[in-house]
This record gives C-alpha cells, structure tokens and sequence, in this order.
C-alpha cells in the first residue's frame, strides 16, 4: 500500500483487529453468509475513526474446518462491501483449513484495519472540557456485540428465528459503519472525542473518552430504545446487563462543543 498518497505531514499509522464474536453462530445456523464480513469490518473500522485516522486497508482471517468454496466467497463478498462502504482496500488476507480445531461446517473470522492521521489531529479525550456535549448517533440494532445472551434466550425460548421474520432480520442484521459520516466531521474540525459503543455498552465505553476527574451526564429518557432491544428485556434481562452488554440503540458517540451542534446536525 503506498503510504504516500496520504500527502500528511505528521503521518501516524493506527491499526485495529477484532472478531465478529457468537454473531457467527447465528449466521452459521441459518446459513446467512453474504453480510457477516460487513460486520467484521465494522468491527475494525469503527474502532479506527474514534482517534481520528481515516482507515487506509484490511486484512481478512478465515478459519475453517473443512473449505466450503461457496460459503468462503459469501464471506468474502461481505469483507468486500464494507471495505467499500469504509473506503478503505482490502489487500490481503488468509484462510486456514484446521480440521480437528473447528468441526467441519464451523468458522471463525478475524480482521485487522490499518488507518492513517496527522499527528496534531489524534482525537484525544484530554481535550474534553467541562460543558462539552455527548452527541448519540443512532445504531442500526444489535451491531456484534452481545449475542452469548441473545443466543441463551433463543434457546431459553425455544425459537426458530427462520420462522419469525422480524428476529431473524434483526439479529442477522450487519453491523453499522460509520466512516463516511464521522470522518467528514472531523475534517471539519467538529469533533473533539468519539467512541464507538460496542461490548460495555455506554458507561464503559465513554469512559475510556472522559478525562479523569470529569464525569458525563446522561439522561436515558432521551434515548430512543428500538423494538429488538425491549424484546430482549422483557425475555428476562435486567436494565442493568442491558446497559452493560448492549449498545440500547446509540451505536456511537460525538463529544462536541454546544456551538457546534447545528452545523454537526446539518
């Protein structure tokens, strides 16, 4: 990859590598293989653009008991399309046939981002000051984080989600990427820190963008809690884990200067 059409100055190379987690129990099951590399991607691109770096190319892993040619393209095409949608190339990657390790229609997958910044741009939280705002920007659901207990109460409930369309396109759904939108914010000098709600939900993943001795103020009524979320709550989930192990419908989060809002929300 060359570096050097990136035309920084300062050139700070940040990378990222994450997995799509019990998700992939779920596609395997129901054999929806074409969107699970979305989610992989997401994963890692989402985790890139929290520092500010506009994500430069990816790497693909893919483990698997016995190679199914048909099943491996699906995932491709899926690593491929969020790699599009994040506009960043993929250049490479592996698949490894471990029979033994992984019974044969069984699979795993890894993905590993490499971004770019200019060193004087590194979001950084120790730029967050008191009266700064936490702007939440709607996730698309479940994103990857979470399905351990999604899977528990499916198998708590005895439910075949082939037979109901509105969980199976819910929890197969592919994760969000944001990208496109945060980046342009951030060339616009908006964004003072971000963080990217995944597994922790908002309390540890805000954190890890507050400075210490500062807190965030968060009032759950403003939050818009989709029909997935309040269909997991109420098959027997405490608020409690649900705060701590979904993202409750804010996918991302924006620390912002109050005179800045209206021209973000623009």
């Amino acid at each position: 990859f060359d570096i050097s059409k990136s035309k920084i100055k300062d050139p700070v190379i940040v990378s990222c590598t994450d997995g799509v987690g019990t998700k992939l129990e779920l596609a395997n099951k129901y054999k929806k293989f074409d969107t699970i590399g979305i989610d992989l991607v997401a994963m890692c691109v989402n985790d890139l653009i929290v520092q500010g770096a506009t994500p430069l190319f990816f790497l693909d892993y893919i483990a698997v008991g016995k190679l199914d040619l048909s099943k491996t393209k699906k995932i491709l095409k899926g690593i491929y399309k969020g790699c599009k949608q994040s506009n960043c190339k993929l250049i490479g990657g592996e698949t490894a046939e471990m029979p033994g390790v992984y019974s044969k229609d069984k699979f795993d997958l890894a993905g590993f981002s490499v971004g770019i910044v200019s060193k004087r741009k590194i979001l950084s939280k120790h730029n967050v000051k008191n009266k700064d705002i936490i702007l939440a920007v709607p996730s698309n659901g479940i994103h990857s984080n979470g399905y351990s207990l999604v899977r528990h109460v499916l198998k708590k409930k005895k439910i075949d989600i082939t037979k109901n369309n509105f969980l199976k396109t819910e929890l197969l759904k592919p994760t969000k990427i944001y990208v496109k939108e945060v980046l342009k914010l951030i060339n616009k000098k908006l964004l003072i820190s971000c963080a990217n709600i995944t597994g922790g939900g908002l309390r540890d993943n805000l954190s890890r963008i507050i400075p210490h001795g500062k807190t965030a103020e968060i009032n759950l009524k403003n939050i818009k809690t989709f029909k997935i979320f309040k269909w997991i709550k109420k098959s027997g989930v405490s608020e409690y884990e649900m705060l701590k192990t979904f993202n409750c419908g804010i996918g991302f989060c924006l620390i912002v200067k109050k005179k800045h809002i209206r021209k973000i929300q623009k």
